[in-house]
């Protein structure tokens, strides 16, 4: 029962850590922007809820602590409703309001009545931070892994009767590209492949001193996820990389090309999002990999779980588990910069969409329009939500226990 009960509590801390760094920094990124722009600010909230600390700072800021660590928020002064964007009528009420109680001029402090292009850079900070923070994550973990092995993307062996044996892939083809892109090394290979079962992906390659192109369509292949156990459809090709000496080499990072490594695996995080968003509404994906925050939630346990079983002595335990959540938070931290951006209303994209209108139309969007469109954005977010957490309560084969109780 103890086990169990320790099981639990280091899965809740090891999510609560992971998540807090990433919100923390989102928010951050929203905040220093406008402190730079001189926008006066009420609240600095990590979660929702009641207050479990708080400080006022000599600029007026309240940081909190609220009781539910699931989100947080940067509250601006003169904020008038949830969207943050409110109508002409609204401003002329608000500017009224300001230079009645502070005086003329005191109005040009408050965010509604920045410059559309600063509101616009306040709003993007946040997921911009998101990447920086991945980058950042990414760049520490290449140097701190020491030497590592780097796989060319030359094929070793090719199945026969696979994608890539129809595709007329031979031993010995060193790949250059795939749809364009650059491919340094194997895993860049396997990253591009593994999101695009049963789409065909155009390769550039090498043979000897030809330089040809293929075509190959990634066939579906089902695995089982080493962190949760669960099953997951991956682009299957039908290569293996060459075990040739030259082709498997040793490096060190320096801090220029760790820099350049955690730019390159943002990137590459980023493209894996896109792209499965992109094919689940596009109908070759399901949508059954999209996780809430008991997926996290697991996922952070059982990697934790994983660094502390396989380390040596306590002190290396300690090492493993917190490079492996600072990984896991630049992973996540990627996929809240690229969900924010989203162009739904009541996110960060939201937002930016209603800027652009503004632009364009040289005044506010309707406050009735605002107020429907950030209905829709919520019951869309709430839909997702349950959607991601049946995912994960399906992970955890609840449904089938409760069905075999009945």
């Amino acid at each position: 029962m103890l086990d169990v009960v320790g099981s639990i509590l280091g899965t809740l801390a090891a999510f609560l850590a992971v998540l807090a760094l990433v919100i923390v920094i989102h928010e951050l990124g929203h905040f220093s922007v406008a402190k730079l722009f001189g926008v006066k600010i009420d609240r600095f909230s990590i979660g929702f809820g009641k207050t479990i600390w708080s400080r006022t700072d000599k600029s007026g800021v309240e940081w909190r602590l609220a009781a539910l660590p699931l989100g947080g928020y940067v509250k601006f002064a003169g904020d008038l409703d949830v969207t943050g964007v409110p109508d002409r009528e609204g401003l002329d009420a608000l500017r009224n309001q300001i230079v009645a109680e502070q005086g003329p001029g005191a109005e040009t402090a408050y965010y509604h009545f920045k410059p559309i292009w600063q509101r616009a850079l306040i709003v993007l900070a946040g997921p911009v931070a998101n990447f920086l923070l991945a980058i950042t994550i990414f760049t520490i973990m290449a140097l701190a892994v020491g030497e590592t092995l780097m796989v060319k993307p030359r094929v070793g062996s090719v199945e026969a009767g696979s994608p890539a044996a129809v595709a007329g892939f031979q031993v010995g083809d060193l790949i250059v590209e795939a749809d364009g892109r650059a491919i340094r090394r194997w895993q860049d290979l396997a990253q591009h492949v593994m999101m695009r079962a049963d789409q065909p992906v155009a390769f550039e390659i090498e043979r000897g001193d030809q330089t040809l192109n293929l075509t190959a369509t990634p066939a579906g292949r089902d695995i089982r996820s080493e962190v949760d156990q669960s099953t997951v459809r991956i682009g299957y090709l039908g290569v293996g990389a060459s075990r040739a000496a030259g082709d498997i080499v040793t490096h060190r990072y320096s801090l220029p090309e760790a820099v350049v490594e955690g730019v390159r695996q943002t990137g590459g995080v980023l493209d894996a999002s896109v792209t499965y968003i992109g094919r689940i509404f596009s109908g070759r994906e399901n949508g059954d990999q999209l996780s809430g925050p008991i997926g996290i939630a697991r996922a952070s346990g059982a990697i934790a779980g994983q660094a502390a079983e396989s380390a040596e002595s306590v002190g290396d335990a300690v090492g493993r588990v917190f490079l492996s959540l600072l990984y896991l938070s630049g992973l996540l931290s990627v996929a809240v910069g690229f969900f924010n951006l989203l162009p739904v209303p009541i996110l960060d994209g939201g937002h930016l969409v209603f800027y652009a209108y503004e632009a364009v139309a040289r005044r506010p969007l309707n406050a009735q329009i605002q107020e429907a469109g950030f209905r829709v954005g919520l019951a869309l977010l709430v839909g997702l939500m349950l959607f991601a957490t049946w995912n994960d309560l399906n992970k955890l084969n609840l449904f089938a226990f409760l069905g075999g109780t009945s």
